[in-house]
Formats: structure tokens, sequence, C-alpha cells
């Protein structure tokens, strides 16, 4: 049986999904009630509102606490000399091998969240498509992006 990867990214990728949740969370209240606005106004029946709050109860449930916990369970990564060992996914798991001779570049990305709980994304592009890291530690996305780096060039020279 093959081996998963070991590297985990940082715990603190919950508490940022879980703000992303409550402003998903956020927007459904907002149309609640503008739909409990509605059936003011319109004398439509009241059990529409009750939807509405099942559904943010339902939001709440899943995407602040199920969800992240569980992503971050089943994000995991390595990098070798060879190659890029990536494993993620809720319910389906995906598993990507991404050879180092295919890496073209790489690149850390922070948007105002990310960079409020000091967390980077890592892109690693190839020719076909763009593969990320999301929430690494600044110093941990930082170090990985030199060796990836490094690696590839390595790689590169050798074919």
């Amino acid at each position: 049986m093959e081996q998963q990867p070991t590297q985990r990214i940082s715990q603190r990728a919950l508490t940022l999904w879980r703000i992303y949740g409550w402003i998903q969370v956020g927007i459904i209240i907002l149309l609640t009630i503008g739909l409990t606005v509605t059936v003011f106004l319109w004398d439509w029946p009241w059990w529409i509102v009750l939807i509405g709050l099942g559904i943010a109860l339902l939001e709440v449930l899943s995407f602040v606490w199920l969800v992240p916990s569980l992503r971050w369970k089943r994000w995991r990564y390595d990098v070798t000399e060879t190659e890029i060992d990536l494993q993620y996914g809720l319910f389906i798991v995906t598993r990507t091998l991404v050879p180092m001779v295919r890496v073209q570049h790489v690149d850390t990305e922070q948007g105002p969240l990310l960079r409020k709980f000091r967390l980077s994304t890592i892109s690693i592009s190839t020719a076909a498509t763009v593969h990320k890291i999301p929430a690494l530690d600044e110093q941990e996305a930082e170090r990985l992006r030199q060796s990836i780096s490094s690696l590839a060039r390595v790689a590169e020279d050798d074919v």
C-alpha cells in the first residue's frame, strides 16, 4: 500500500475557513431577512421564512464547523526531489503527483485574510494546470517555494 503524504497545512487554516463560512452564512441571513420583509409586505406564508432559517442553520453546521475540519484533516502534501504529492478532498479524496520536471514556476499568494493570519498559498504551475497548497505558514510557504524552485531547476537540468 502506498504511503500517504505526511505534511499538513497550518492549523490556522481552520479559523480562516470558518470565517469564510460565517461570511457565507451572513449572505444567507441577509437573504432570509429580505425574504421575511417580502413575506410581511405581500402576506406570503410564514413557512418560507422558516425554510430560510433552516438553510442558515444547516450552513452554520456544515460550512462553519464540519467542512473546515474535514478539509483540514484531508489536506496533506509532500515534496521530494522528484515530485510533489498532494492529497485533498472532502468526500472524494484526490491524490495528485506533480513531477518536478513538469514544474514551470512557483508563486506564493496572500489575500487580506490570509495576511491577517500570517498564511500563504503556494501555486505550482505546469504546462497543463496550476496546483495549489493552501494556507501554509508564511515562513513554510517561502521555504517550500524556494525548495520547489531549486528542485525544479535541478530536475530540468537532468533531463
